[in-house]
Order: C-alpha cells, then structure tokens, then sequence
C-alpha cells in the first residue's frame, strides 16, 4: 500500500526508502587525508602584531611620501 510524504507529496511505497535517506546514502566521502584540528590562536597576541604591522605600514607610508614631496620640490 502507498503512504503519503512528510509534505503531502508524491507517494511513497513503504518499502522505498525516502528521498532524504537516499541522499544520505549517496553522499559521497570524504577524499584526501583528515587534517588535524587548528592550533590554538591567542587573539590578544595576534591583534598587537597586527596593530604593530598596520603603524609600521603608516610610518613607511609617511617616509615615502616626504620622499617624495622632496624629489618633486627639486625637480621644480
């Protein structure tokens, strides 16, 4: 005898698995080798170098651009 779905949709025979069981059977595995679990990150440690990283950005930033304003107030 046929049954109806979850949804009311098509039918279904009791002896046919569902259409989300099938999907699950199907599902295909896992290719490559298992990686380990990341390491610990201190987010305090890593937030100083950024911050250290982004003011030795700015000072070479500042550097280069006196630089320059120096190179072009010669050539004038």
């Amino acid at each position: 005898m046929a049954s109806r779905g979850r949804r009311g949709g098509a039918l279904a025979l009791k002896d046919e698995p569902r259409r989300d069981e099938r999907a699950e059977q199907q599902a295909p595995a896992p290719q490559g080798p298992v990686l380990p679990p990341p390491l610990h990150v201190d987010y305090g440690v890593f937030m100083q170098g950024l911050v250290q990283a982004m003011q030795t950005q700015a000072h070479t930033q500042a550097a280069l651009q006196a630089q320059l304003e120096v190179q072009v107030r010669l050539i004038k």
